[in-house]
């Protein structure tokens, strides 16, 4: 056991050392930025199939633009980067705080350092593998999965749990965006209306990501509960789900702003950040 802790001791430590470094912080604040363009190009596809274009609005759609503007391949190594610095800076932060913190408040600040680490350690990916050349076909993926997810019990439980978590992130990300509580991110916003102009951009914005997610997470639940994985097509299928609605092209052109708010949000939170 004093192995163990000398161990446990010293790699705390070590997470404590990375969270302090001001070239990972730096980096960190790039994994904000990179998020952002993420969510404004599949807002800017939304928008356009809003208004009866065509394109995939997910992750591999917005990479894939990306990928294919000028300098869109050093584009993405830069916003792989990012997006892994600060997954690694939010692994430092669950450990270090979880030091300094007891009982459910340790608990709290390790869910929610760590699932944020888990997320943007995804967005790393997304863009590592279409730097790579690979990405592929999200929704394609997302029923792939769902498929032999489906084929065992114990599978169509998580998926059950995967759609109602989705959707819970949802209505947490509308409640987030209605309150404001995005706020405590930041140590001090911008003067006059510029500061105005960042409260709103991340109260519309947050609302329509939340929207999104809760459109996505029932979709998930429903597709488990007929046990057809082709419903199950990820956020581009969540969205033209919601275009397929009474009014929906409305809905989904309002979403699409939403998205494209909450990803000039988010390019401000890099700088701005408490960190």
């Amino acid at each position: 056991m004093g192995e163990v802790g000398r161990q446990v001791r010293r790699a705390a430590g070590a997470a404590e050392d990375a969270g302090d470094s001001r070239g990972l912080r730096l980096a960190a604040r790039v994994g904000y930025a990179a998020s952002g363009l993420l969510h404004l190009m599949i807002g800017v596809i939304a928008l356009r199939v809003a208004g009866g274009g065509s394109g995939s609005a997910d992750q591999s759609g917005a990479v894939a633009q990306l990928a294919g503007s000028p300098g869109g391949a050093v584009l993405l190594w830069v916003c792989f980067l990012g997006a892994v610095a600060l997954a690694v800076f939010l692994l430092s932060e669950a450990i270090v705080g979880a030091r300094r913190l007891d009982g459910r408040e340790r608990a709290q600040h390790l869910l929610k350092h760590l699932g944020q680490a888990v997320v943007y350690g995804a967005v790393g990916a997304t863009f590592g593998a279409a730097a790579l050349g690979g990405g592929g076909d999200s929704s394609a993926a997302s029923q792939t999965w769902s498929a032999r997810l489906m084929a065992h019990p114990a599978g169509t439980v998580l998926l059950y749990l995967v759609g109602a978590g989705i959707a819970v992130a949802g209505i947490w990300f509308v409640h987030r965006g209605v309150t404001r509580g995005f706020l405590e991110h930041f140590g001090d916003l911008p003067p006059g209306r510029a500061g105005k102009a960042v409260t709103w951009l991340g109260t519309v914005g947050y609302a329509a990501k939340g929207v999104a997610l809760a459109v996505l997470g029932g979709i998930v639940v429903l597709a488990t509960a007929r046990h057809d994985p082709e419903d199950s097509s990820g956020l581009d299928g969540a969205l033209k789900t919601l275009a397929a609605q009474p009014y929906g092209m409305w809905l989904l052109g309002a979403v699409a702003v939403g998205l494209i708010c909450y990803g000039v949000f988010m390019g401000v939170r890099a700088r701005y950040q408490r960190m």
